[in-house]
């Protein structure tokens, strides 16, 4: 079973985001989570919300409250675009302007499991 979490809207650029995103891809949660907790960038406390809030949705879907570690949850997809871009102006020497861009991205996170949930066994015929 898969659960998803966005961000939208994210402030920072997707390239930088990525590099944070790159480590994570393919991880166990409780490893994601580890590197985040440590990993020296801005941007990895909005990947680590992301991917709290897509653990969090994959047990309200999966109706299971108990531990997640039993079901080895594992970060499957993880990739960020570019969002909307803010164009603002700087006044520059001479009478002219140097244009900021502020960037924004887009970060989506799939969380799923390689342990099967009881709903999803098949029966024996």
């Amino acid at each position: 079973m898969e659960a998803v979490a966005h961000l939208r809207n994210g402030h920072g650029s997707a390239r930088k985001i990525r590099l944070v995103v790159d480590n994570i891809r393919g991880k166990k949660v409780v490893d994601a989570l580890n590197i985040l907790k440590f990993t020296n960038k801005g941007s990895a406390y909005w990947v680590e919300k992301a991917l709290v809030s897509a653990v969090a949705n994959w047990e309200v879907k999966s109706a299971q409250s108990g531990n997640t570690d039993a079901y080895d949850l594992i970060v499957s997809k993880a990739f960020v675009g570019g969002g909307p871009v803010l164009k603002r102006f700087q006044p520059a020497p001479h009478g002219r302007a140097h244009r900021i861009r502020k960037r924004s991205n887009h970060l989506t996170l799939v969380v799923t499991n390689n342990v099967p949930l009881p709903s999803e066994m098949q029966p024996a015929n």
